[in-house]
């Protein structure tokens, strides 16, 4: 059987997937009256932020709608050196790095205006680990 140049495509998306520089991103949304949302994935990636994150990866590990100007408590539980990146579209930026004294786990409570915010999950030590992102509404 003979095959056609096409046929290396799926091969070739599949390599490109397991090394994490093609990542779909999901947007969820969150209201100030909802409840807790929790999110999972692999922090990392291929690209060396220029702030506190580490290596993220090329696209938002989540993507977060605010429906409404909100009291959020975003929790981040990973292993290896995970950091916790947060940009809004009216250029907000937001970095936390987990501590030794924290045992990889990275909270950021505040207010939240209305409005998309891109999250990214790195590594300071370019690991690729499972972490578990909770967001939840604050009275």
């Amino acid at each position: 059987m003979k095959l056609s140049r096409w046929s290396t495509i799926p091969t070739a998306l599949a390599a490109v997937l397991a090394m994490g520089s093609l990542a779909v991103s999901q947007t969820v949304a969150i209201a100030p009256n909802s409840q807790a949302i929790t999110l999972n994935g692999t922090s990392g990636g291929p690209k060396k932020d220029k702030s506190c994150a580490g290596f993220i990866s090329n696209a938002p590990n989540h993507v977060i709608q605010v429906t409404a100007d909100a009291n959020l408590r975003f929790s981040l539980v990973g292993t290896g050196e995970p950091t916790l990146l947060i940009t809004g579209s009216q250029g907000q930026k937001i970095c936390v790095q987990a501590d030794s004294m924290s045992g990889g786990k990275i909270e950021v409570p505040g207010r939240w205006t209305q409005g998309k915010y891109q999250v990214f999950v790195g590594d300071r030590a370019q690991g690729r680990n499972s972490y578990t992102l909770s967001i939840a509404p604050q009275n």
